[in-house]
């Protein structure tokens, strides 16, 4: 039966004081529980830099039950990257590898609670509900999202999304990557931007089913790869393939996958193309939308 958390959750509120608990716990009815913010903005919990060295390995345990191996990697890389991006603004901001929040709705192990460790670029959410588990939605950027040395990567922690989008792309014949590409400029950001609900989203660009074998074999590649950022079954179908913005690297470009309930974004969408988002959402489902549809409904059956 998969992790759903409930164990490290109850380690990390027992490893708080009272006061911290009032911060890092809150009741699952809670109006911030449908919450997604990557930017350095507001967000509730209690902050990695107030808590004691048991408390904060305690969350990094939680948060490692909703990541496979390589997106927990990767999520540690996102955290640390707020080091080098602080120097790259002369240490203006403040940034810094501790400002992450942990927070948990509810009380584990009851029939609906939920939990999310969130920061700059990093936003991971499970919600549980009558013991299943929905995982989503899941957010990973990168500023910068490269690092070099001598003309190669020291650090790139969503180059493989990068390069496998693009790889999509440049393996459609020219009729059917017009197609694809939905729009020659890249947008400001994602388009679900940081909303509760992406759902008003329509599926753009070129359908799986008109793909040849080898861009479709690389769309299911990349798809997989998205999936695999969650340790939990993550399901698709009917996917679309849209791009905007010119295909070559090192400029501002976005692709977007969306199947029945899936949507997955990526930008990099600065000047420079050294600024990523990467997001994996269930439109219909994120933040347990559909598994708490089933409880109401048995509740009043």
């Amino acid at each position: 039966m998969a992790d759903d958390g409930a164990g490290e959750a109850s380690a990390f509120l027992a490893a708080l004081t009272d006061e911290q608990v009032a911060v890092a716990q809150r009741p699952f009815d809670d109006g911030e529980r449908r919450w997604l913010e990557y930017r350095p903005q507001y967000r509730p919990g209690l902050l990695l830099a107030d808590m004691g060295q048991a408390a904060r390995k305690a969350a990094h345990r939680l948060l490692a039950t909703a990541l496979s191996p390589p997106a927990y990697a990767q999520a540690m890389a996102v955290i640390a990257l707020e080091e080098v991006l602080d120097r790259r603004e002369d240490w203006s901001r403040g940034r810094h590898s501790e400002d992450y929040r942990a927070i948990v709705f509810g009380t584990p192990c009851d029939d609906r609670w939920a939990w999310r460790f969130e920061g700059h670029h990093l936003s991971a959410t499970v919600t549980v509900v009558d013991g299943v588990i929905s995982p989503a939605p899941i957010f990973l950027g990168a500023n910068p999202a490269r690092v070099d040395l001598a003309g190669r990567p020291v650090l790139r922690p969503l180059g493989i999304e990068e390069d496998l989008g693009r790889a999509v792309l440049e393996a459609l014949p020219k009729d059917l990557r017009d197609r694809a590409i939905v729009d020659d400029r890249s947008p400001f950001d994602i388009h679900s931007g940081p909303r509760p609900s992406s759902s008003r989203l329509e599926p753009a660009g070129l359908p799986r089913g008109d793909m040849p074998g080898n861009a479709g074999n690389l769309l299911d590649e990349l798809v997989e790869i998205y999936l695999g950022r969650s340790a939990h079954p993550l399901k698709t179908g009917n996917l679309h393939f849209a791009w905007e913005g010119p295909p070559g690297p090192g400029v501002g470009h976005y692709y977007r996958i969306q199947g029945d309930d899936l949507l997955i974004e990526f930008d990099n969408t600065t000047a420079d193309g050294n600024h990523a988002h990467t997001v994996l959402r269930r439109p219909h489902g994120e933040f347990g939308g559909d598994l708490l549809a089933a409880h109401h409904g048995s509740q009043e059956h």
